[in-house]
């Protein structure tokens, strides 16, 4: 299925959370994290990081380390749990306010108050989004899903992360097994005349 067009790998694009336990090809990997260095970043400032995890030890590794006491039961963890590899990209907020202290930026004061929005995890975050669809190019299927907050020291300390270094989510891959429809699916997608405002905004209208 590697190389359908873009519309459709952006049509297929989904969370997946079942998963058969059949190996991914290291080579298949190797692009999906080729194609995260891709993504845009502030200054190319390139402050992510993508943590590899694709043996059977280091998966169960992961969710050990993650998973919050009392959980990991539940029909939904056990198809997420058999994807054969796991993906953690980090953003780095060092990366950015030293390289936009340089020279040609002079932002010398380093004050996080000039940005906006902290771009190293919209960058980061955009990384991710070009592995998802890398995935599906692939044939594959993967999910993004977040760390829970009260988990991630126990996720740098077994894997020695530093600290300058922030997980924005994980992402499980695999091909995929049959699985329930997602109750948020049912929620249905929002059309373009709900999102898009043309010149102006305009309030959604009462129904």
């Amino acid at each position: 299925m590697r190389g359908m067009e873009f519309a459709e790998a952006v049509r297929r694009r989904r969370m997946v959370r079942n998963y058969r336990e059949e190996p991914v090809p290291p080579d298949v990997i190797d692009r999906v994290l080729e194609h995260a260095l891709h993504a845009p970043s502030a200054g190319f400032s390139q402050g992510w990081a993508f943590l590899r995890l694709d043996t059977t030890d280091d998966v169960a590794r992961f969710w050990r380390a993650c998973t919050p006491p009392g959980m990991g039961a539940d029909q939904w963890s056990a198809g997420l749990r058999r994807a054969p590899v796991v993906l953690v990209p980090m953003s780095c907020k060092r990366a950015y306010l030293d390289r936009y202290a340089e020279p040609d930026k002079g932002w010398t004061d380093r004050d996080e108050s000039r940005w906006p929005v902290p771009y190293w995890d919209v960058d980061t975050g955009m990384a991710a989004l070009l592995m998802l669809l890398t995935a599906v190019d692939e044939g594959l299927g993967a999910c993004f899903f977040g760390i829970p907050p009260q988990r991630l020291d126990a996720f740098r300390s077994e894997f020695g992360v530093p600290g300058d270094h922030t997980p924005i989510g994980a992402i499980t891959i695999g091909y995929r097994a049959q699985d329930r429809r997602s109750p948020s699916l049912r929620r249905g997608r929002r059309s373009l005349t709900e999102v898009v405002h043309h010149g102006h905004w305009h309030p959604p209208a009462r129904e």
